[in-house]
Formats: C-alpha cells, sequence, structure tokens
C-alpha cells in the first residue's frame, strides 16, 4: 500500500520537472521582425582558471546606466550563480553598427587597479543575447619584459559582435575584442576611457533547431557525444546474466547451511563452524541505535530514486546545453517530492528492528542530510557574502527554499512514515540468531604491534596461524 502511495508522488515529480526545465527562460518565441530589439543580459565575471569564482558584470566599472535593470530568473538560475542585467550594448535584430560609443567614462585610480588586477586573474565576461551564451575576454598582459615586473596590462575597450541569423530568428552570436583598441592599465593614475561595440549580422542557412550544437561541441564532451544503446544493453544484460550465475551458485552452496542454522540453537551449537560461519549468529542481530541506522537507509534510498530521475531526465534529453538552471531546479523539486520515498523505507525498516518512538525516527530522517547540508550551506554562504560573489544566495530566495522544505517535503515525510508504519512487516532473517551476542576474541600480540605501529614484521608461521 505504502508503495502504491509513493508512485503517484514520483511521477508527478518527473512531470513537474519535466515541465519546470522546459520553459525557455525568455517568454518570446525568438521571432523578431528588422530594428525589433533583442534582449542582451550581462551575467557575470571571473576569473578563467576558476569557473566556480564568479562576480556580478558591474562589480568592474564598465559603463553603468543610471538604473540596472535586473531580469526575473526562476529558482535555478540563482542556484546556479546567474545574476542577469540587462547589459548596456543595443543590439537590434539585423541592424549593423559601426564603433557605436557606449559612455566616456573616466576611470580613477581605484578602477584602473580593479581592472588590471581582472587581467592579471585573466577575468571574462559572460552575456546572454536571445538565451544564446557568449564569452568574452577583458584584457591581455604583454609579457615582452622577462621580469614580472617589467609586464604591461591592457583592457579591451571595443567589442565586435558577429551575429548570424535565419530569417526571423537568431542563430548564432561570437564576441571578440579589437587588440588595436587598447587602454593601458598598467600603472594607477587616473584615465578617460571611450568604449565602443560593433554590430555584424550574416545570414545563414543553419536551422534555428540546431543553433544549440555549437556549444555541445565546443565543450569538453567529444564532438560527436551519441547514446550508444546497443553496448549500453549489452552491458546491461551482461552483467545480469553473471550475477545470476553467481547468485544461483551461492544459493545452491549455501542453501544447506542456511537449513542448518534455521534448526534449534543446541543442535547448531554441537557442529563445527569454520571461516565466516562463526558469527552466522551475530549477522542479522538488531543494532543498538536502530533510528540512526533507519534513517540512514530511508534518506540512501531517497538520494538513489533522486539520481534515478536525474539520469532519466538527462536522458530524454531534458538537460540541453546551456538550459540554464533546469539541473538545479530538478534537483530541489525531485529530492522535496521524494521525501515520501525516504519517510515510508526508513518507518518500515524501523518498525521491523522492533522499534517504538517512530516520530524522532521520521525527524532524524528528515534531518539526517539536510542538517549537514544546511551547515555547510551556511558556511560556503556566508563566505561568499563576505567576498560579494554571485553564488551567493539572496534572501528570498533562501525563503522560498525553506518554505519548499516545510510545505512540500516534511509533510510528504510523514505520509510515508505513516504509510510505512501502517504496512509493517516482520523481519525475516534468512537464519537465526542467538540470543547472546558471540564473545570477540583477543587479537594475537603480533597484529597488536603491527596495528599499533610497532616495529618488526611476523613470520610465516604467525601468518599461517
Amino acid at each position: 500500500m505504502g508503495k502504491k502511495a509513493m508512485a503517484p508522488a514520483a511521477v508527478a515529480a518527473l512531470l513537474l520537472v519535466l515541465g519546470i526545465a522546459g520553459v525557455v527562460s525568455d517568454a518570446s518565441d525568438h521571432r523578431y521582425k528588422p530594428e525589433d530589439p533583442v534582449p542582451l543580459y550581462a551575467n557575470k565575471v571571473g576569473p578563467f582558471q576558476n569557473p566556480s569564482e564568479t562576480y556580478r558584470y558591474f562589480d568592474l566599472p564598465f559603463c553603468t546606466p543610471e538604473h540596472v535593470t535586473e531580469k526575473k530568473e526562476d529558482l535555478g538560475e540563482v542556484l546556479n550563480g546567474d545574476r542577469l542585467v540587462v547589459a548596456p550594448y543595443k543590439l537590434d535584430f539585423r541592424v549593423d553598427q559601426d564603433s557605436q560609443v557606449v559612455c566616456k567614462k573616466q576611470l580613477t585610480k581605484e578602477d584602473v587597479a580593479k581592472f588590471r588586477n581582472a587581467v592579471i586573474k585573466d577575468y571574462y565576461f559572460q552575456m546572454y543575447y536571445d538565451d544564446l551564451p557568449i564569452w568574452g575576454s577583458i584584457g591581455k598582459v604583454d609579457k615582452e619584459g622577462k621580469d614580472p615586473s617589467d609586464y604591461k596590462y591592457f583592457l579591451y575597450k571595443h567589442i565586435h559582435f558577429d551575429i548570424l541569423y535565419n530569417n526571423d530568428r537568431v542563430i548564432e552570436i561570437n564576441v571578440h575584442t579589437d587588440p588595436n583598441a587598447l587602454v593601458d592599465v598598467t600603472e594607477d593614475r587616473d584615465i578617460e576611457v571611450e568604449f565602443l561595440y560593433s554590430v555584424k549580422w550574416k545570414e545563414t542557412t543553419t536551422p534555428f533547431s540546431k543553433r544549440m550544437d555549437k556549444y555541445s561541441q565546443s565543450s569538453s564532451l567529444p564532438h560527436h557525444l551519441e547514446i550508444h544503446w546497443f553496448s549500453i544493453i549489452n552491458s546491461c544484460v551482461t552483467v545480469l546474466l553473471l550475477t545470476g550465475f553467481l547468485a544461483t551458485i551461492l544459493m545452491r552452496v549455501l542453501k544447506n547451511d542456511f537449513v542448518k542454522y534455521a534448526q534449534d540453537e543446541e543442535s547448531a551449537d554441537d557442529q563445527e563452524e569454520t571461516g565466516w560461519k562463526y558469527i552466522h549468529g551475530d549477522v542479522f542481530r538488531f543494532p543498538k541505535n536502530k533510528s540512526l541506522f533507519a534513517a540512514c537507509l530511508g534518506s540512501g534510498t531517497q538520494l538513489f530514486a533522486l539520481t534515478v530521475f536525474i539520469f532519466i531526465l538527462a536522458l530524454v534529453g531534458v538537460f540541453y546545453p546551456y538550459n540554464r538552471g533546469a539541473l538545479f531546479t530538478a534537483l530541489v523539486v525531485i529530492y522535496a517530492l521524494t521525501s515520501g520515498v525516504a519517510g515510508y523505507t526508513a518507518s518500515s525498516f524501523y518498525f521491523q528492528l522492533e522499534g517504538t518512538n517512530w516520530v524522532r525516527n521520521l525527524l532524524l530522517t528528515g534531518c539526517l542530510f539536510c542538517g549537514p547540508l544546511f551547515l555547510m550551506f551556511c558556511f560556503l554562504n556566508t563566505v561568499a557574502i563576505v567576498y560579494s560573489a554571485t553564488a551567493a544566495l539572496p534572501f528570498g530566495t533562501i525563503v522560498v527554499i525553506a518554505l519548499i522544505w516545510t510545505l512540500v517535503t516534511a509533510p510528504l515525510l510523514v505520509l510515508g512514515g505513516i504509510a510505512g508504519k501502517n504496512g509493517k512487516t516482520e523481519f525475516q532473517a534468512p537464519c537465526r540468531t542467538t540470543k547472546y551476542p558471540r564473545e570477540i576474541p583477543p587479537l594475537p600480540c603480533w597484529l597488536l604491534k603491527i596495528m599499533n605501529g610497532g616495529g618488526g614484521k611476523p613470520d610465516v608461521l604467525s601468518l599461517l596461524h
């Protein structure tokens, strides 16, 4: 009954995530007429060698508009560290621009120091144009001098956008900087900089449905990444057959032992035992910390179910290249909806172990994974806030996650626990458990020396003994 009750929740999780992840971040249908404005969002900046260290785009003293307009982002985008704002560049559909002035800005010594530090760390910037990601370099280092003190640092001030279109759709965008339009930021001094940009539109025959292929091929994965279903099925069948053969052999060998150990205690103790059979009566003895053991089993089952659903969504193509935030949204939603699996498994197994305080067991199950995760999040989020990184979650996002845990995760956990409590069954061990645990014999002296780091090596006779 409990497992049947969990099935609709699992199906709902799959359908909900499919619906959430499949929504395009831009509300339009990506069709434009000539001279229509196309959304361009500046996302973040950060060192190329450390992609996890990212900051807001306007943390560097670029041309900042009077009113910075932020894009409304979903939960997954915020968890991914995206902080989209309207960029100061105007890239209307099929409108070429040549050396258009963004702004003339007087850089102070502090601004020059920020840009120089960004150039030294090889900072890049990231933007999104009609949901297409673009990257560019902020500056370059001239290493003609052998001594690092003789290096010169330059800032790019002219950006070129090359955009490909097919009829009324944007297909591809590339960005590069003008190597001749440089600003020397080696020394701390006030500089007046004129930031420029150019736009060039070209027609292409590439269909709109294949415009994301470029990004999947430019990643670190193979260029032609295909799922070889035949090889996967062949490997799975081979593993299942080998596992079945091994299990059949082991069951035939152990069948007589199971029958013998299922008899009364006196007749089993009279027989001579060797090897692992010495502890056959203690293997299925109930542990002392029943609640912790059942909670670990429940949390592990939930994480396994979460992994299975994520792999299923990945196989059906939900997490296509640069579908911003789809993975994090799926993780949060599916984890919340599969909490009933954890409650059912933990409660059912806890009652099989003759546990009585099932409420305490459910609380432990709910906090076993979320508790350490919350403490780690508090530490990392505090560090991110101190360094003003985009990894720091806003207060509103933290409230949303807390509400999801309170209104979805906790109730489903309790319902799963009630289902497991009502559907409890007796624990059926494959062999008899003795009334008293077997005494653990003392370790040999030579083994104690090895464990304590003592010198000397045991001889062959001692090891054989």
